[in-house]
């Protein structure tokens, strides 16, 4: 029976898509979840997989044409059909040529065996947007010989935009590891070798896992020999990994063959700190170096920049050079959006299941400033100005790799439980390393709050390209003049950074003015006034 391999569900922004390359032809064999086929829309583009094992039988939309939501692009037929068909007509024909076969196929089930494990896959990084040209193997949830399940992360691809999860084809265990974490990858590289079946569960499954982990350190190995520390066997490998993080040997457990230290077993005392050198170590090659190390107060330490990390640094640096950026500043009293969370907070969690935060409030505040001056929620694309007859708000998340903006899509049409259960979500996903490149794209306006951390006051950098960002600030109780009296008011500096080549001072100005009046009487988020 033939399975329909189908258009991804476009989201609502998104009418059709254009069918931008087949990386399969009829006649050729796909395995679940394989990569069929790609849909480029007017945002991302979109990774079709096959939804069952089998071979592609029907092409139904070719490169180049149009196609919509959920449309049927091609249709897979059963693996075995056209295999049984061939091998019936190939013995008919020539029965040496099936007996060759059957020998061949013998000789391949015989290597897989010897291998510790079953049929073996090719485990490859994502087919990567054309926006991203490579990315980075970040980390690798699984060692050689350890027994995974289908769909299991096997391992993290970091690029500029997103943190790209590679899962296991089916049950089984890594047999070898090709791009160690650290490793630049190109699209659809092949990361490492798969084995059914494999793994270190179990009695016979267990050596053969251990065999397979012996074999893939063996062929680290090829670069030198093994070398005797003290009484430990280091492979090269391994070796050299202890060199860079300074290891002390003696503490590290062998897990290879007569006690062989490998390169897994370093990675994982890397990880727990179990092999960290003491201040007294006694290994002699590191006494002449003792004067410096010794001290312990001026030690450095030398990483390479992350993806996101290098990205965030180009786009900020080329902000600061293509646009004329300038800054006001403004201050407002936060005392009645306070005095409506202190009111309402235990009643809107009870109804909403997220907590009232002050995000809500300046999103939907600055939601109706951008209606009023659509110079702000410009942008500029080359020598022609893009105005957006809608608010799409980029909230800027603080994440352990750096700092991301996922948007909030029509903000305008957004209650403010709707945009703190966006925002609660995307702070989990970011960290989390979960959100997908069409979140963090197509934003018309961004707010980062700096007060979360403590800041006082700061100049925000324009998101290109986006014509303005807001900037949130710590709230300080100050001294303020309210209608002739010295009043100690809970106090927020607000920073509107925009670009002057688009935004007139009055307009940023006014802007920021708005956004003060509604966040001082919420009522006015109401009213529309």
């Amino acid at each position: 029976m033939a399975t329909d391999i189908k258009a991804p569900t476009f989201p609502e922004s998104v009418a059709e898509g254009t069918v931008a390359a087949w990386h399969k032809k009829p006649g050729d064999s796909v395995e679940r979840d394989e990569l069929i086929v790609e849909i480029e829309t007017d945002k991302v583009v979109l990774e079709v997989v096959a939804p069952e094992a089998g071979t592609l039988t029907d092409v139904m939309a070719e490169e180049g044409d149009t196609v919509e939501s959920e449309q049927v692009l091609g249709k897979i037929g059963e693996a075995s059909g056209g295999g049984e068909e061939k091998a019936e007509k190939s013995e008919k024909d020539d029965g040496g040529e099936k007996q060759e076969k059957d020998t061949g196929d013998e000789k391949q089930d015989a290597k897989q065996e010897k291998s510790g494990g079953g049929k073996q896959h090719d485990v490859k990084a994502p087919s990567f947007p054309e926006s991203v040209q490579e990315g980075t193997v970040a980390t690798w949830h699984k060692k050689v010989g350890e027994a995974v399940k289908r769909d299991e992360v096997l391992a993290d691809i970091e690029t500029d935009k997103v943190v790209l999860e590679v899962v296991a084809p089916a049950d089984g265990a890594l047999a070898e590891i090709k791009a160690e974490e650290g490793s630049q990858v190109e699209s659809e590289a092949v990361l490492a070798i798969f084995s059914e079946g494999g793994g270190s569960e179990g009695g016979d499954s267990g050596s053969k896992a251990d065999d397979s982990a012996s074999k893939a350190s063996d062929s680290e190995s090829d670069e030198g020999a093994d070398e005797k520390v003290g009484d430990k066997i280091v492979a090269p490998a391994a070796r050299k990994m202890i060199a860079e993080n300074d290891l002390d040997v003696s503490k590290i457990e062998g897990t290879g063959k007569g006690g062989r230290i490998l390169k897994e077993d370093v990675q994982k005392a890397v990880k727990d700190g179990s092999a960290k050198k003491s201040s007294k170590s006694s290994a002699p090659a590191k006494k002449a170096a003792a004067p410096a190390a010794a001290e312990g107060e001026r030690a450095e330490k030398r990483v390479p920049m992350t993806r996101l990390r290098k990205t965030i640094a180009k786009r900020l640096v080329e902000a600061q050079q293509t646009a004329a950026m300038l800054t006001t500043y403004n201050e407002v009293d936060m005392g009645a959006v306070m005095n409506l969370r202190a009111q309402y907070k235990d009643t809107f969690q009870k109804a909403h299941d997220v907590k009232l935060g002050f995000m809500g409030f300046f999103v939907k505040a600055a939601s109706e400033a951008l209606k009023r001056f659509p110079d702000v929620n410009a942008s500029i694309d080359g020598d022609e100005i893009v105005y957006h007859g809608y608010q799409d708000i980029g909230v800027a998340v603080s994440t352990d790799r750096g700092l991301v903006v996922p948007v909030l899509r029509d903000t305008d049409a957004m209650k403010i439980a709707d945009v703190e259960k966006g925002i609660v979500d995307f702070g989990k996903r970011a960290r989390d390393g979960k959100l997908g490149i069409d979140e963090m794209q197509g934003g018309t306006f961004t707010i980062t709050n700096g007060g979360i951390f403590g800041s006082l006051l700061s100049t925000p950098i324009i998101n290109p390209p986006q014509t303005a960002i807001l900037g949130m600030h710590k709230i300080q109780e100050r001294p303020m003049a309210v209608n002739g009296k010295v009043e100690v008011r809970p106090m927020m500096y607000l920073a509107l950074s925009y670009d002057h080549r688009m935004i007139d001072g009055k307009d940023a100005v006014q802007f920021l003015v708005t956004i003060k009046e509604l966040l001082e009487d919420p009522a006015r988020l109401l009213l529309d006034v």
